[in-house]
């Protein structure tokens, strides 16, 4: 079964096909929207994703059944598939290039990496 999202706001930029959506309703606590941590459900896999002029969309496939399109004061966040999506970057070499396209003089204060030998 398939289940659509839709948001009025961008959507996050690094969300994409094959991604987990999970979500967990919200309340009024102290003036600020408040989520309860110990309740979030996992949603399903999004399979597509459109952004159009304020129409974001996602299509959401595999969701649970006691989920309704019509809840409201819900939170909605994602996780990667971590056999995909490794933190460490592999391969041979790497290229790096810095670029100031300021006109005002601006400094750099650090530049860090991560090197993984990837093969033998």
């Amino acid at each position: 079964m398939e289940i659509t999202l839709k948001f009025e706001q961008p959507l996050n930029s690094s969300l994409q096909v094959g991604d987990t959506v999970w979500y967990t309703s919200t309340s009024q606590a102290g003036g600020y929207d408040s989520a309860n941590s110990n309740s979030v459900l996992r949603l399903g896999t999004v399979e597509e994703i459109s952004s159009q002029y304020r129409a974001h969309e996602i299509k959401v496939s595999n969701y649970i059944l006691n989920y309704s399109p019509a809840l409201t004061d819900v939170f909605y966040m994602f996780s990667k598939n971590n056999s995909v999506n490794l933190a460490n970057l592999k391969g041979y070499y790497a290229k790096a290039k810095f670029e100031n396209n300021s006109s005002e003089k601006i400094e750099l204060f650090a530049v860090s990496s991560e090197v993984l030998e990837s093969s033998k």
